[in-house]
């Protein structure tokens, strides 16, 4: 069963994609281990936000990676004739061989980047925790 009252709370928390102090709270305040996760319908705007960053990110993947199979099943004359310049590779073979992989990173640095936006948005901070002895880091985990 979805709680519209969450989702109402982070519509009206946020004003013209600006996140209020308001939204970060509602955010940590809400038990993510109980909301209903639907993949079509998130219900807290944070979810909503990052499910579009990671259906975006998946739809081109999907494009760097199948785009130049299907091309090559498609237009085989070109792409199996056409040669990179530099290489003398088939093209066909030069973009999955090097196109997939190098998007792939470049998908992975675009990723972290939209996520950090969205934690700043959001308010959210990632802190390293505290250690339980803080002694013994000083002294080099020795008793003292």
């Amino acid at each position: 069963m979805t709680d519209n009252t969450s989702r109402e709370r982070d519509d009206a928390a946020t004003d013209g994609g600006v996140a209020s102090a308001g939204a970060a709270q509602t955010h940590r305040d809400t038990d993510y281990l109980s909301e209903e996760v639907n993949l079509l319908k998130p219900s807290t705007a944070y979810m909503r936000d990052h499910l579009r960053i990671v259906w975006a990110g998946f739809i081109v993947w999907a494009l760097a990676v199948f785009g130049p199979v299907t091309l090559t099943m498609l237009a085989p004359g070109p792409m199996t004739t056409t040669t990179v310049p530099v290489l003398g590779f088939p093209l066909h073979y030069f973009l999955v061989a090097f196109g997939a992989p190098t998007s792939a990173l470049v998908l992975a640095a675009v990723y972290a980047r939209q996520r950090d936006k969205l934690d700043d948005k959001y308010g959210i901070e990632h802190t390293a925790a505290e250690p339980a002895d803080s002694g013994s880091v000083d002294n080099g985990g020795q008793q003292g």
